[in-house]
């Protein structure tokens, strides 16, 4: 009995996919792209081997008209396709729902040549409801994104087919260089000659550890002395390494040694305090930038391991498409991130109506939703710990506590502000006291554990009073 074909781009998606559909269709992968400009001299075809442009595959003499060939490694894929092309009644292409899933899609009819209906399953997280909607709103390809993403692969080989060289000489081999590396190329080359350019300065301050009589201990920096500023880091001038800034006093490490002699005996003195209160408001759910940036400050991710990682949760079907500049959420994901807090946390948690992030960037890519837990009832992190690992697990304890703190109440606290004057010389310093935790319950930039952060962020000082 013949039935609907359905092809994804990666065996994990295809068996998550598959256990979703059951056994009324057939669901395969592709293993990515079936076609691409060729990748050496070796594969481009004999017709156009003496042309000028061969060795590019785009033809820069005919509106860029790019050279497509199916690599020896995906021909054998390319047979097997159309093997079960012919034993179906219907072909469902289900690839990413971005550009270059689009083109994988367009390759495909491309190379099938399918005479059984064709449809375009578009859905932004594997779950059956996701799936099942993408079935019932199927689309056709859309030839605008299939456009979008050959016009970046032609500039990637245009550009990338010069620079690469020139890296493999200057840096390691097997380096490879496209639209994006050849802009980073120049802004290091650029930043390598500020470096060579460059002045080392040198400058020294002080920190003081000050107690008050029942012995409660803190520290402050030094500030000025004698009424100037003492200089530091951005007073200079990165290029010649000057003092660049005028009335500050500037320490070397005799003055510094002396000036800490002097001071270490010297009674201490009270001379302000000044108490604000702050509201801090929780970050936007992750985009992809955003989630890479945080993966390597938490857990010294490299971008690509984090986004392997995140393609793994995504195919598994615990997230939902990690490649996005959207900080929006759609209902199901305000509705579950809101349920979940009312369950783990306290209603008192939940602000009165549902907290929505708009992207600032201009042009960002907003064909997606930020990258949350999939699902309206988010998966919780011990099951994706247990099925996937702990690499997986971390990474998806990231994205489920800043969904979930995204959609929390402010934190509120007050910031302390104290001076306190040594002979001629003023150190300042400052705390901060957490008076109402609000979304930090949940999550805390920047931090693995928002319990044991909570008292990072409160640097205690004992009471102080001026004139103490």
């Amino acid at each position: 009995m013949t039935k609907p074909l359905v092809i994804v781009e990666s065996p994990t998606k295809d068996k998550t996919i598959g256990a979703f559909l059951g056994s009324k269709y057939n669901v395969t992968s592709s293993y990515g792209h079936v076609r691409d400009l060729p990748n050496n001299a070796a594969e481009i075809p004999e017709k156009v081997k003496k042309e000028k442009w061969s060795r590019l595959g785009v033809n820069v003499d005919q509106d860029f008209e790019p050279l497509y060939i199916i690599p020896d490694q995906k021909k054998k894929r390319v047979q097997e396709l159309k093997s079960l092309l012919k034993e179906s009644n219907q072909l469902l292409l289900a690839t990413d729902e971005d550009r270059e899933g689009e083109s994988i899609s367009w390759h495909l009819l491309e190379v099938l040549k399918p005479n059984v209906p064709v449809k375009r399953l578009v859905f932004h997280e594997i779950t059956k409801d996701a799936i099942q909607h993408a079935i019932d709103h199927a689309r056709d390809v859309d030839l605008n994104l299939v456009k979008a993403q050959e016009t970046r692969r032609i500039i990637d080989r245009l550009f990338g087919y010069s620079v690469s060289p020139l890296l493999w000489k200057k840096m390691k081999p097997r380096l490879s260089a496209g639209r994006v590396q050849s802009v980073a190329t120049r802004l290091l080359v650029e930043r390598e000659r500020a470096r060579i350019a460059f002045r080392s300065a040198e400058y020294w301050d002080l920190t003081g550890d000050f107690k008050k009589k029942e012995g409660s201990k803190f520290s402050a920096e030094l500030f000025s002395v004698g009424g100037k500023r003492i200089a530091e880091g951005k007073d200079f001038d990165p290029n010649t390494g000057k003092l660049s800034a005028e009335n500050v006093l500037l320490l070397n490490e005799k003055a510094a040694k002396d000036l800490s002699s002097r001071l270490t005996n010297a009674e201490a003195k009270v001379t302000s305090v000044e108490s604000k209160p702050f509201t801090s408001k929780p970050s936007a759910p992750f985009t992809t930038s955003t989630l890479q940036q945080e993966a390597s400050r938490k857990y010294n991710f490299s971008a690509r391991r984090t986004m392997q990682v995140a393609q793994t949760l995504y195919e598994n079907g615990f997230i939902t498409y990690m490649r996005t500049d959207s900080t929006s959420l759609s209902e199901e994901a305000l509705n579950g991130a809101r349920n979940l807090i009312a369950k783990e946390y306290g209603k008192e948690h939940l602000p009165d109506s549902p907290r929505l992030y708009q992207t600032k960037v201009k042009n960002a890519q907003e064909a997606h939703e930020a990258i949350r837990p999939a699902g309206s009832d988010f998966v919780n992190i011990a099951t994706v710990n247990q099925k996937l690992g702990p690499e997986a697990g971390k990474l998806y304890e990231l994205i489920w506590k800043r969904t979930v703190a995204s959609q929390m109440k402010d934190a509120q606290g007050t910031r302390i502000l104290v001076q306190i004057g040594v002979d001629d010389a003023l150190f300042k310093t400052s705390g901060k006291v957490i008076d109402y935790p609000g979304y930090l319950r949940a999550y805390v930039e920047g931090s693995d554990d928002p319990e044991a952060d909570l008292e990072n962020q409160e640097k205690i000082l004992p009471p102080l009073a001026v004139g103490e």
